[in-house]
C-alpha cells in the first residue's frame, strides 16, 4: 500500500512589496537630487578673488521679428531679406539671435530668415513661443 503524502503548500495570497518600495525610494532620491540642480540652474560656488581680472565683454542678444503681414524687423527697424542678411553678417556668430515669428505669418518668411541664419553660420538661435 502506497501512501501519498500531502505536502503543505502555502497559498500565495500576497505579494511582497518591500523590494518594490526600496527601488521606488532610490528613484525618488535620484529625481529629487537632479531636480534641485535643474531648478537652481547652477551649483552654487564661492569663487576665489584675484587682483588681475579681465571682464568678458558680454553681448546682448539680437532679436529678429516676423509679423503676420510678413514684414521683417531687425531689432525695431524694418528691413527686407537682403538688409537682414547684411545686418546679421556684421554681428558675431557666437552672439545669440532670438527669432520671434507671428503664428499668422507665412511659413516661407520664417524659412527665409532661418536660411539666412544658417548660411551665415549662426548657431546660437532661440525661437520664442508662447505656452
Amino acid at each position: 500500500m502506497s501512501r501519498c503524502k500531502k505536502k503543505n503548500f502555502k497559498r500565495f495570497d500576497q505579494i511582497n512589496v518591500i523590494p518594490f518600495i526600496d527601488i521606488m525610494l532610490v528613484l525618488l532620491v535620484m529625481v529629487l537630487t537632479t531636480a534641485t540642480f535643474i531648478k537652481q540652474g547652477v551649483i552654487p560656488v564661492d569663487l576665489p578673488e584675484a587682483k588681475a581680472t579681465q571682464k568678458e565683454d558680454t553681448q546682448k542678444e539680437v532679436t529678429v521679428y516676423v509679423n503676420a503681414k510678413g514684414e521683417i524687423f531687425f531689432e525695431k527697424e524694418q528691413v527686407n531679406l537682403t538688409q537682414l542678411e547684411q545686418k546679421l553678417s556684421t554681428i558675431s556668430k557666437k552672439q545669440t539671435v532670438v527669432l520671434r515669428s507671428d503664428k499668422e505669418s507665412k511659413f516661407q518668411d520664417f524659412v527665409s530668415v532661418m536660411d539666412i541664419l544658417k548660411r551665415l553660420g549662426h548657431e546660437q538661435l532661440y525661437i520664442v513661443t508662447k505656452e
